[in-house]
Formats: structure tokens, C-alpha cells, sequence
């Protein structure tokens, strides 16, 4: 049977098609399109490296030509050469290819090659048609949940909900989320080391910029969640500015001078409690090494605002997107987060802070659910997104009423299970901070010799502590926990690392 036969079945006019079914339409499909492609791919298995992107079987419209794909895909890996004739064994009793003249047809497919004159541009249309499919797929969800009207049909989660499924077509998921084969996380894993010793510090993710952090978690992780907890006043905001300001400028210089690994990511900070233009003020005093606060108040000279001149130029093409939309629910920032990923490519998504963020209002102005369902959602964007998110979070105040300041685990406020969704939990301390609040009077000419020598202790040990901060990893799903040692200049909000040979004075090996 002659392969234009063959195909005869698949030519059919779309309003031939329509018209036997009183008018309905079809979905996009372009069978023949699929069947020149295979033939050019048994004729030539070459094929395969040279498309522009990865097609799978499930973009093929025909069942049939899903499994003659998949097979030959099978074979490829392997090393195997896929033919008509190395096909035969696996379709000798198909049922769908009965219909088509049996194995013959494998070798019709290979007939005339005109496929191979074209093989790229058929593989976009295979690819593209399968994305209008999965559109209309998520269209006739979409106008079927609209109708619904009962009771506990929330809208705003159902617009949620839809622009989530949109993004996953724009992502090109046109045949939804598929297990992955240990070949493929095996890779993953693979380049994941090769990235690390190409770094030459372990640094396998997103670069903090901090040195000792790096070398404790090896960088910000694609799909974690990690929370950065702390009391007020020991520097979480600092430190998530920091860190978004060095993964952003990361990003930049590999943009600048290239490389095989990107290290950092334009970065997405949504800003729950300061405004845009505070945290900008914040970033510029940081970069620019002036006090914030004389910055506020314009109490600086103009060597430094020469210097806070050049700090703002040199951000001025910072991948960093800030947004302060105050009282956030937890769906509207996981669609703000999705159209920036869309748009920027967002590798780093930071939130400040996690008890500002709102929950869906069903848990019943239950807070404990409510964090729950919050701490679920920013993990589910972390996954969604393959990016990491860091999410500060506050602290119970059980801390104050202990003698040992640092935090625990069990001090996470309002909920166990952001402690449970966390892939990794930080918490940040200084020990300069609470000795400040013990600080004695000070003496005078006339202090007795007690009051003299107890302030002459406590300045020796505030000196001691001072502009030192200890990050704590209390979890950590892929490495060991433990303290790691910072510098903290508070004057200008900023942290880095100190040199190994420092250690000593945390009191860390």
C-alpha cells in the first residue's frame, strides 16, 4: 500500500472533519507534519541532536506515532540504531498500527525523505500544535470551573488557579508533569558536582556572596525553601538584601564576562514591610558604605554622596525587581512570582516576611492554619519555579525569657510546619545585641571601684563581641547543621565573612 494511502486517513480536510461532526470543531493536530518527521527520523537518527529543543512523545497528536517515538527515543539511548527494520519486533502485534497496514508502515514513513529538508520546522509545529492542544485543554477546565457556583468556590484562588495552569503552557508543559527517570535525575546530580568543582568551593547553587554561608549549604538550591528567622534587630532584612544584591550581581558579571555556570539569577524581593524606595536606600547606603541613617537625614558630605553617586550607577542595571505590595496573599504573590519567572527569568525569589503574608481566609480565622497554608504555598512556588526562596520569618518571644539568647527550632512563631516545610532553617544572632541591653552605667570620677570595674568587664566583652553575628543552620535537608560565623557592620546594615583564621573568636572550629 502506498505511503500517500497510508496517510490518507490523516488528510482529511479540518472542514470535512467539522462538517461530519455536526460542526464541531477539532483540536490542532497536523498528523502528516508527524509522519514526515518520523520518516526523517529513522532515515537519519541525527535528527535528534539537532533539534533546538526537547521533543517528546506526548507532543505527538497520534497515538501511534507516540509509541514509534517513544521507542525510537528508547533505542537512542541505548546507543541503538532506531530503523524500520530494528522497529519491527517492538509493533508485530500493535493494534493501532493493524489499522495502518501493520509494520509496513514503519518502512512507508521512510519512503520519499522529504522530512529531512525540513526537519526543524516540522518539530516546531509538532511542538507548537501540542501547546494549542494543552491550551484548549486548560480552556474547557477553565470554563467548566467558572460555572461552578457552590458555596465553597473561592474566585480569586480559581484566577489563581488558572494563571498557574497558563504558566505551565508558556512553559512549554504540554503534556503536564511526568515522572522523571533516575537516568535524568542522575545527570542532574551529575552537573550539579561538575558546577560545584568548577567553582572551586563547593558552590553547587545560587551564591549567597558569603563565603562561610556557601561553604556551609553550597549556595541557594533550585526547589528549596529556606527560612531566615530571627528576633527584631538581629539583621534578617540586612542579610536577605545582601544575599538578593549578590545573587543579582552574580548574574550581571556572568551576563558581562561569561562562563559555563551562572551562579547567581536576577532576583525577585517581595517587600511586605518596607517600601520600594526604603529598601533601595538600604541597598545604595550598603554598596555605597554610608550610614543609612546620615543618609535619611542628609548628613552626608559630598565625597559621599560622590560615592553614593557611582553606587547607583553601577546598580542601575541590576536584575533585581522589588515588590512592596503590602498585605499579599499567598496566590497573588505565587502569580506575581510566576510573571516575573516569565518575563525575567527570576532565579532567586526572596520574602520579607512570611506572618505579613494572607492565607486563602477558610482557615477560619485560625492563624496556625493559616501559616500552614502560607509555609505549603511559598514551598510549592519554590518547586513550581525551580528556584530557591528564601522567606525571613519572626520569632516567639520565648527566646527573650531564656538565658541562652540563641534561637531553637521550636522558636519558629505561630507554626510547626514552616519548620517542616523548610528545606533549610537559618537563624540569625548576635551576641552583641543583647550585651548592649545589659550595658551598666557609666562611671564617673566618683564611681566606687566596683561600679568602675563592672563596666570596664562589660566594655572588654562588648568589644569582644562586637560587629560579630552567627548564622545558625538549625536544618538542613542536604548537608549538616551548625553555626557559621559573620561580620555585621550595623552602621551600614551590611554582612560578610570573615577570614578562617577568625573562627577562633566565635568560638566555631
Amino acid at each position: 500500500m502506498p505511503a500517500s494511502d497510508l496517510l490518507a486517513r490523516f488528510a482529511a480536510a479540518p472542514e470535512d472533519a467539522a462538517a461530519g461532526a455536526s460542526g464541531a470543531r477539532t483540536l490542532p493536530a497536523n498528523p502528516e507534519a508527524e509522519a514526515a518527521f518520523l520518516g526523517a527520523v529513522l532515515i537519519d537518527n541525527k535528527v535528534l541532536e539537532e533539534l533546538p529543543f526537547p521533543l517528546s512523545a506526548e507532543h505527538f497528536f497520534e497515538p501511534v506515532h507516540q509509541r514509534i517515538y517513544d521507542r525510537i527515543i528508547t533505542l537512542a539511548d541505548r546507543n541503538a540504531v532506531a530503523t524500520p527494520v530494528t522497529l519491527k519486533p517492538y509493533f508485530d502485534g500493535d493494534e493501532g498500527l493493524k489499522e495502518l497496514g501493520g509494520t509496513t508502515y514503519l518502512a512507508q514513513l521512510t519512503a520519499d525523505g522529504q522530512g529531512l529538508l525540513a526537519t526543524r520546522e516540522l518539530a516546531q509545529q509538532i511542538y507548537d500544535l501540542a501547546l494549542l492542544r494543552r491550551l484548549v485543554g486548560v480552556g474547557r477546565e477553565l470554563v467548566e470551573t467558572a460555572f461552578d457556583t457552590s458555596a465553597d468556590i473561592e474566585p480569586l484562588e480559581k484566577i489563581a488557579q488558572a494563571e498557574a495552569a497558563l504558566y505551565k503552557v508558556a512553559e512549554g508543559e504540554a503534556g503536564g508533569t511526568q515522572a522523571t527517570d533516575f537516568r535524568s535525575a542522575a545527570l542532574a546530580a551529575l552537573r550539579m558536582a561538575e558546577a560545584a568543582m568548577a567553582s572551586g568551593g563547593g558552590l553547587s547553587g545560587k551564591t549567597t556572596g558569603l563565603a562561610t554561608i556557601d561553604e556551609k549549604t553550597a549556595g541557594l538550591h533550585s526547589s528549596d525553601l529556606v527560612i531566615l528567622a530571627g528576633r527584631p534587630g538581629m539583621g534578617k532584612t540586612s542579610l536577605a538584601t545582601n544575599i538578593a544584591f549578590n545573587c543579582a550581581e552574580e548574574h550581571l558579571k556572568h551576563q558581562r564576562e561569561g562562563g559555563p555556570f551562572d551562579y547567581g539569577g536576577p532576583v525577585a524581593f517581595f517587600s511586605l514591610e518596607m517600601s520600594a524606595d526604603q529598601l533601595a536606600t538600604r541597598i545604595l547606603a550598603e554598596q555605597a558604605e554610608i550610614s543609612s541613617e546620615n543618609l535619611r537625614s542628609g548628613k552626608i558630605t559630598r565625597e559621599e554622596f560622590q560615592k553614593l553617586s557611582f553606587a547607583s550607577q553601577r546598580l542601575a542595571e541590576l536584575p533585581l525587581f522589588i515588590d512592596d505590595t503590602p498585605a499579599l496573599t499567598i496566590a497573588a504573590l505565587r502569580s506575581r512570582a510566576r510573571r516575573l519567572k516569565r518575563r525575567h527569568g527570576i532565579g532567586l525569589v526572596v520574602v520579607d516576611y512570611l506572618q505579613l503574608l494572607q492565607g486563602s481566609g477558610r482557615a477560619n480565622d485560625n492563624r496556625v492554619n493559616e501559616i500552614s497554608e502560607i509555609s505549603r504555598g511559598l514551598k510549592t512556588l519554590a518547586k513550581e519555579l525551580e528556584v530557591p526562596v528564601i522567606a525571613l520569618s519572626q520569632l516567639s518571644r520565648a527566646v527573650e525569657q531564656r538565658e541562652d539568647k540563641r534561637p531553637q527550632l521550636s522558636d519558629l512563631r505561630e507554626s510547626g510546619s514552616i519548620e517542616q516545610d523548610a528545606d533549610m532553617v537559618w537563624f540569625i544572632y548576635r551576641a552583641d545585641y543583647y550585651h548592649e541591653a545589659g550595658r551598666p552605667d557609666f562611671p564617673t570620677p566618683d564611681s566606687s571601684v566596683e561600679v568602675q570595674e563592672k563596666y570596664r568587664v562589660w566594655e572588654e566583652k562588648y568589644l569582644e563581641l562586637r560587629n560579630k553575628a552567627t548564622l545558625i543552620v538549625a536544618k538542613q535537608r542536604h548537608g549538616s547543621t551548625g553555626p557559621v560565623p559573620l561580620l555585621f557592620q550595623a552602621e551600614i546594615t551590611k554582612f560578610s565573612s570573615p577570614s578562617k583564621r577568625d573562627y577562633s573568636s566565635w568560638g566555631i572550629d
